[in-house]
């Protein structure tokens, strides 16, 4: 989140800097959302890999309900999505990008299973492709070795590299749609390993030098201290100037391209009563506590930006600190379209009126639950403590006001017993309501 502007306001300079002072990335479109509309600051992916996390996006469910609680497993058929709920009601329906709910299919374009996506000419349901291209018989990946599809640039360019090319496709779908209903959902493969980009984003940020993150510093002068449920490290092979730079120019075009988008709507006269969200399904570690990617409950990892502007409901400069998770945006978007009838069955809280009210700022303290998309962990959140339950360790309890780089255990510390005992009674509820797995394999230790 904080290579974003908008996010990095929310921070101490400590925390906006991580990778040295002044080390940023310049996001004005992706700010202007936030700027226009709202942010919130504690949204957390319902469990921090791609499947599971999209599985709840589309459906307002945990994954375990999805039958896609892990990588590669395919949504269940009788899943209805908030796209369903729009396709009925009138909506032209597009998705583009990366879906990852179709099984093992690689790339696998156009799965037949729409999901309540009328137009999914784009979807692609695997990989993070750099380069595509329109043939006869469809989109195709244009990098390609042997005859098959490869995570090389291979001379991508401003026509042809995945963020530009589906940006482009977009902008065609809603210029046919702008006349009537219509709901979009772009699913960039970036920014995401392999770490590279295009001309001229690949050395835009080749000037900066890049420090190691102070957790990646504390945590290899001392890897005994870590959580039991982080297992292995990358450390030796992280830190690379060229990595962070390639990182830092993907999301440059990214907000390029959300300008496009932006521009768009304006021009069509639009922006009053269109939804825009940008989020992500999860975090990316980026060097931080010796790992990359993701898959574990640090908040880098499993903390995801969302902005939202709706002009005509939800007013400008909004900030919301009150913890949120990936099943609460169907619900959430049905509010805020004022859409209560025919709903399918979904656990996530509708936060539209959060959302729309008068208040400038909210922050309560509602708690989420978060889980390891194998089992091996759950986690409580709120909009400042954190506590994580795993069969590996004892429980991990994190202050992070006092603590905002999760290195500090305070589970069993003076004053936290009370809090402890508040966060651990609220996810067993939820462990139980929503049925997680691994409560009833009895492998987690509360204690």
């Amino acid at each position: 989140m904080r290579t974003l502007g908008c996010y990095r306001e929310q921070m101490s300079p400590e925390q906006a800097f991580v990778w040295g002072k002044g080390n940023k990335v310049d996001t004005p479109h992706i700010d202007s959302l936030a700027r226009d509309g709202l942010i919130c600051t504690n949204y957390f992916a319902s469990s921090p890999v791609c499947t599971p996390s999209r599985a709840s996006w589309v459906s307002g469910l945990y994954p375990q309900a999805t039958g896609s609680p892990s990588n590669n497993l395919p949504l269940n058929d009788s899943i209805v999505t908030f796209a369903e709920v729009l396709r009925k009601r009138g909506y032209a329906t597009s998705y583009l990008g990366k879906w990852h709910l179709d099984g093992d299919a690689k790339p696998g374009w156009e799965p037949a299973r729409k999901f309540g996506f009328s137009d999914n000419r784009f979807m692609f349901n695997r990989g993070h492709w750099k380069k595509f291209e329109m043939t006869k018989n469809g989109p195709q990946v244009a990098a390609r070795k042997k005859g098959g599809p490869t995570y090389d640039l291979d001379g991508a360019d401003d026509q042809s590299f995945a963020t530009d090319w589906l940006v482009d496709r977009s902008l065609e779908i809603l210029e046919r749609d702008k006349k009537k209903p219509f709901c979009l959902m772009l699913a960039l493969p970036d920014p995401h390993g392999p770490n590279t980009v295009r001309a001229p984003y690949d050395t835009m940020y080749d000037h900066l030098t890049f420090q190691q993150p102070v957790t990646m510093r504390k945590v290899l002068a001392a890897l005994q201290n870590r959580p039991g449920w982080v297992t292995g490290s990358n450390a030796g092979k992280m830190l690379s100037q060229t990595t962070l730079s390639m990182y830092f120019g993907m999301v440059h075009c990214i907000d390029d391209n959300v300008g496009k988008i932006l521009r768009f709507l304006e021009k069509n006269e639009l922006t009053e009563d269109t939804i825009v969200v940008f989020t992500s399904d999860h975090g990316d570690m980026m060097c931080e506590h010796c790992r990359m990617n993701k898959g574990l409950p640090y908040k880098t990892s499993v903390g995801i930006p969302f902005v939202l502007r709706y002009p005509a409901k939800v007013p400008a400069g909004k900030v919301i600190h009150t913890a949120y998770t990936t099943v609460d945006f169907f619900p959430t978007l049905m509010g805020l379209m004022g859409i209560e009838d025919g709903l399918p069955e979904m656990h996530g809280l509708n936060a539209s009126i959060a959302y729309t009210n008068k208040k400038m700022e909210v922050a309560k303290d509602r708690i989420v639950y978060v889980r390891h998309s194998g089992g091996a962990w759950v986690a409580a959140f709120d909009r400042r403590y954190k506590l994580v339950i795993s069969g590996l360790d004892q429980p991990w309890l994190y202050d992070l006001e006092k603590d905002p780089d999760e290195l500090v255990n305070y589970f069993g510390r003076e004053g936290y017993k009370e809090l402890f005992q508040r966060l651990k009674k609220e996810l067993l509820i939820q462990m139980k309501k929503f049925k997680e797995p691994a409560l009833t394999e009895k492998k987690l230790r509360f204690q």
